[in-house]
C-alpha cells in the first residue's frame, strides 16, 4: 500500500519578528471545518514561538459543530468561539498566552489569484491592514 502525503499547509508568514503587528500572515484552509483544518496548521506553527495551546475563531466563519478542544488531539489545543472575533481572523495562542499568531483567513472558495493577493498583503512586514479589510470584496 502506498502512503498518501497530507497536503501542504497553505500558509504565508511575514518575515522577521511580527510581534506587535496587526497580522502575522495568512492561512488558506481547504474547507470550512476548523477541526479538520487546524491540526495541520498547529503542527506547522508549533515550535516556532512555542507550543500552540489555544485557538480563537469567529463562530460564523466556520461550520458547526464548534467543540471546545480539537478532537483526539493529545496536545489538548483548546478552541474558543466568538461572534466578536473579527471576520477572517484566527488567533493561535502559544504556551497559555505567552505569544500568539494572528492570521488572516483566505476564504476556501477564493481563486488562486485572490489568495495570493491576500496572503502577500497579510505577510507584508510593513502592512497595517486588518483581516476584514484584506477580505473586502472576496466574501459576502
Amino acid at each position: 500500500m502506498t502512503a498518501v502525503a497530507a497536503p501542504t499547509v497553505r500558509l504565508r508568514l511575514a518575515p522577521g519578528d511580527t510581534r506587535g503587528k496587526l497580522l502575522d500572515g495568512a492561512w488558506w484552509p481547504r474547507t470550512n471545518d476548523l477541526t479538520t483544518e487546524l491540526p495541520q496548521l498547529v503542527a506547522e506553527l508549533s515550535g516556532r514561538r512555542g507550543t500552540i495551546t489555544h485557538a480563537l475563531a469567529r463562530t460564523e466563519d466556520w461550520q458547526a459543530p464548534h467543540p471546545k478542544r480539537l478532537p483526539g488531539d493529545r496536545r489538548a489545543v483548546r478552541l474558543a468561539w466568538f461572534s466578536s472575533q473579527p471576520h477572517g481572523l484566527v488567533t493561535l495562542m502559544t504556551d497559555f498566552g505567552r505569544d500568539r499568531y494572528d492570521l488572516a483567513i483566505v476564504p476556501v472558495d477564493a481563486t488562486g489569484e485572490q489568495a495570493e493577493t491576500v496572503m502577500a498583503a497579510a505577510a507584508d512586514p510593513d502592512g497595517e491592514r486588518r483581516a476584514p479589510d484584506l477580505l473586502t470584496g472576496l466574501t459576502a
